[in-house]
């Protein structure tokens, strides 16, 4: 009996043309990082799951709806990440990264996972581009974060988004807040669950995303107008380095991000062109995460969470031009066995020198063979028949503009490099 496979629901797979596009995002995003001096690290698909539990937050919806958990075969509790930054602090107490220089600047991408409902930019594995710096509460350093991630999106060719930030403030501002926001939250009819979280942590009572509670809430007492003086300065001068960057934002006073670690400057980038999911990438401080999760030191991070998913579908949005989907720069035309042989080995010579080559494989004729030679991409054509071969030249034609012209198979690499520049 046969069976057909398809991948899981909400897990997309990206494959050529929309393959080149997703590396281009991904690469040009970390570029941008790297460009700062964050240097690459490699997280693990899935840790223990107390470090999400504790670090992410209990009350969150990321922990207590969306977690892929299960039970390994030693009967140890794990979770696929569903997020990079509890991970990265994990790794930095583990390795002793923060006993270095200060701050461990950090650069990661790849895959995570939320169980939620499938749709149009919001998948069930997440593609991510993130950057943390850890070990520095300098409101110049958050400025650089935020303007990372401006320009890897201003690189990609986006213009239609726009910066949302605020200042969820420091422990001095919370205290007089969480009073005042649950004297407000108790004073409506909430039902039982909302009223349990908004005991817990009443701040992701202001993240529920349903229509009827975001009505409810809407004349809410705001964080901003509680910030203590330290957490006022530490905003206000984030505000002067983004002018001096150049980079452009909105203040949002009821931004709320969906993580319970954050603190202090907390940001989320927008594009209107996605309809209701919005978001692009987002994140802010971290103050007390570090011994949330057996840290010895209290070390403050600052980073950030760019969807690549996300980023694609803004593009689409504002027809940004597609990657360059050329498979390779040369593809190879046998008329025969024993051409073929021989274009093998040049097809070697030629990727041994850092070129991109492809040959028609199986028993084409020309007409077939250069048909393959087009859809691939490639700038040349080397076409080797019995008589070429016989004369140690081989025919290379120049697809873009149709010019033609035979070489010595001794100086293919040569010319070719030359042709290509």
């Amino acid at each position: 009996m046969s069976a057909e496979f398809a991948a899981p629901r909400g897990v997309p797979d990206y494959f050529p043309p929309a393959s080149a596009d997703f590396r281009r995002v991904r690469d040009t995003l970390t570029d941008a990082a790297r460009r700062a001096g964050y240097g690459h690290i490699e997280l693990p698909i899935f840790e223990e799951t107390a470090l999400f539990a504790r670090g992410v937050g209990e009350s969150t919806d990321v922990v207590s709806k969306e977690m892929y958990t299960f039970a390994d075969r030693g009967d140890r509790s794990v979770t696929l990440r569903p997020e990079g930054t509890a991970g990265v602090m994990r790794a930095v107490i583990q390795h002793g990264l923060d006993r270095g220089q200060l701050p461990v600047k950090l650069c990661y991408a790849g895959p995570f996972f939320r169980y939620e409902k499938p749709q149009t930019g919001r998948y069930r594995q997440l593609q991510q581009v993130g950057v943390e710096a850890i070990g520095v509460d300098d409101p110049a350093l958050d400025a650089e974060v935020i303007a990372v991630a401006d320009e890897g999106y201003r690189r990609l060719g986006l213009s239609g988004f726009r910066l949302e930030l605020t200042s969820l403030g420091d422990a001095a501002s919370r205290g007089p807040y969480r009073e005042a926001l649950q004297q407000f939250l108790f004073g409506l009819d909430l039902d039982e669950a909302t009223r349990r979280r908004a005991e817990i942590n009443p701040l992701r009572v202001l993240d529920d995303k349903r229509p009827e509670v975001k009505a409810a809430t809407a004349d809410a007492p705001l964080l901003i107008d509680y910030l203590s003086d330290d957490a006022r300065a530490h905003f206000d001068l984030v505000l002067t380095h983004l002018k001096r960057l150049g980079v452009p934002y909105e203040l949002n006073p009821r931004l709320v991000r969906g993580l319970d670690y954050y603190t202090k400057t907390t940001f989320e980038f927008v594009h209107d062109g996605l309809g209701a999911q919005s978001g692009i990438g987002g994140g802010g401080r971290y103050d007390g995460l570090m011994q949330q999760i057996g840290g010895k030191q209290d070390l403050s991070g600052i980073g950030f969470g760019l969807g690549v998913d996300r980023t694609m579908l803004a593009m689409e949005a504002e027809g940004v031009a597609h990657a360059d989907i050329a498979r390779c720069q040369v593809f190879g035309v046998p008329l025969g066995s024993d051409a073929k042989a021989e274009l093998v080995g040049v097809a070697g010579q030629l990727r041994a020198a850092g070129i991109g080559v492809d040959l028609a494989y199986g028993d084409r004729g020309l007409k077939g063979a250069m048909k393959a030679a087009d859809r691939s991409g490639a700038r040349l054509a080397l076409v080797l028949g019995d008589r070429e071969l016989a004369e140690r030249r081989v025919e290379i034609k120049d697809l873009t503009n149709g010019e033609q012209h035979q070489v010595s198979l001794d100086a293919i690499v040569d010319e070719v490099r030359k042709l290509l520049g």
